[in-house]
């Protein structure tokens, strides 16, 4: 088992992989809802082990053909499922229950900066997402406020997850507070 200390404070982006290797456990199913360049999903795919499975959603063809030749550069292809779909549409691809979901809002780095994620989508998926977790299951959001809609998505996203049950769910925030230049936020949801 990973140890969950730290010696400092670490970025969300961290903070999720630390958070990951101290939950996922071989065998389960995981998803990451914005596949991006594949770094989360190649984490995700070596820490479920050969009976795990993991989903990953991206809209852009090109962060799936990047990621699909990632997870097969490191031979962890046959662990994932790729699809090239809006997470939005997440209970369309997966039927059985998840125990951890991640995002990492935003656009795609080195991409198309037109191309992100928005609220209305963003939201819906989340929702889904929330269903399809086992208890005790974990959802992470990273939310990028420094690009244009960025601010917004967050508030929107802080909204909702503010408005859960809290006899279903536990909602947490970390957020820097004395830093520049927008630092990232992380918000972690377990259902209960």
């Amino acid at each position: 088992m990973i140890e969950m200390s730290f010696k400092h404070f670490i970025n969300p982006i961290e903070t999720v992989k630390k958070m990951a290797h101290y939950y996922v456990k071989e065998g389960q199913t995981v998803v990451d809802c914005t596949v991006g360049n594949g770094n989360d999903i190649l984490m995700l795919s070596e820490l479920v082990g050969e009976n795990g499975i993991v989903y990953g959603f991206d809209i852009q063809s090109t962060a799936i053909n990047k990621t699909k030749d990632l997870l097969t550069k490191h031979g962890l292809e046959k662990r994932t499922i790729l699809i090239n779909d809006g997470h939005e549409n997440i209970e369309k691809h997966i039927k059985g229950k998840v125990h951890l979901v991640v995002y990492n809002l935003g656009y795609l780095p080195g991409g198309d900066k037109n191309i992100k994620t928005k609220p209305i989508t963003t939201l819906e998926s989340i929702k889904k997402a929330l269903v399809l977790l086992h208890n005790n299951g974990i959802l992470l959001i990273t939310c990028y406020t420094g690009h244009e809609g960025g601010l917004i998505e967050k508030k929107e996203v802080k909204k909702y997850l503010k408005s859960l049950d809290q006899k279903k769910y536990n909602v947490v925030e970390f957020n820097f507070i004395n830093q520049k230049n927008n630092p990232p936020i992380l918000y972690g949801v377990e259902k209960l």
